[in-house]
């Protein structure tokens, strides 16, 4: 069991690091109307993905001059960091 929920939780953070991505190479190619929300971004960084959003930023150079994401992103992966190592632990 445990190993199928930190599979979901490694999964989750493949998916938004891979969100980053798409929206950064929209962002280039100035697609505004198929831009990824800032809601869907922080979203799924809060949900258990904050370790993916937080290399999503570093590696792509995304959404790294937002205040709500320079503090929210390291926050989320802060816990998600935390629910894992708990989760290993029980």
């Amino acid at each position: 069991m445990k190993q199928l929920i930190l599979a979901g939780i490694i999964f989750m953070n493949i998916y938004t690091c891979s969100l980053f991505y798409v929206d950064k190479k929209r962002a280039i190619k100035q697609q505004q109307k198929y831009r990824i929300s800032e809601r869907k971004l922080l979203g799924t960084s809060l949900m258990l993905g904050g370790i993916g959003a937080w290399l999503g930023m570093q590696l792509f150079r995304h959404k790294t001059k937002h205040t709500r994401f320079v503090w929210l992103v390291p926050l989320s992966a802060i816990f998600t960091l935390f629910a894992m190592v708990f989760i290993v632990r029980i």
